[in-house]
């Protein structure tokens, strides 16, 4: 499931970038040829970065690649490092929470005074930020139930488990994930990665 809704969200995001810059292209094109100007790129360039940014929370969230400090984390024993891993679960998510509640008044602020954008479009601001906010909706609801889970596994003992699902990636299995990802890239077509060790 997660692996599902992560490549739903990475597609997203490629998708609305290339979006992006073929509108960009377009305009580019459109006022050097014709001297006509469509107005809006910077705008829906403002819109994607901010719904962009909230489906990359989630996909580092899943991918293990938010930032933390494990200078101390890699010499613990097993069980401390699932009480920090649990730790860190929550704090995340209870910062998630607190996003998904600030992105709520924010919704309902455009919503009480009908704002639109001052740009030539004068966009209703609900649209944009309605799929900004779903995407921090998303994070929140991931971060939630992760930590959830962490909690779970370690009120089970399975701490080698949620050890494993919640370490920060270490330097070699990030260094093994690139290998792999570039095996794959520089496969022919009628090789598998497997026929490259």
């Amino acid at each position: 499931m997660q692996n599902r809704i992560e490549t739903l969200l990475a597609t997203t995001f490629g998708v609305m970038f290339l979006g992006l810059s073929l509108f960009i292209t377009v305009e580019v094109l459109l006022r050097k040829l014709f001297g006509i100007s469509l107005d809006g790129s910077y705008e829906l360039g403002g819109y994607a970065l901010a719904i962009g940014s909230t489906l990359s929370f989630t996909l580092a969230l899943f991918g293990r690649s938010h930032i933390r400090i494990d200078i101390i984390h890699e010499r613990l024993p097993a069980i401390a490092k699932a009480v920090l891993n649990t730790l860190s679960a929550i704090l995340l998510a209870s910062f998630a929470a607190l996003m998904g509640y600030l992105a709520w008044s924010v919704i309902a602020d455009t919503l009480d005074y009908h704002a639109v954008s001052q740009t030539p479009w004068a966009t209703p601001l609900i649209y944009p930020q309605s799929l900004w906010y779903a995407g921090q909706a998303i994070f929140m609801i991931a971060a939630i139930y992760l930590a959830l889970k962490a909690c779970w596994l370690l009120l089970k003992g399975r701490t080698s488990e949620l050890n494993e699902m919640y370490q920060p990636k270490s330097i070699k299995q990030e260094l093994e994930e690139e290998l792999d990802s570039l095996k794959v890239r520089t496969a022919t077509p009628n090789t598998t990665p497997q026929e490259h060790n």
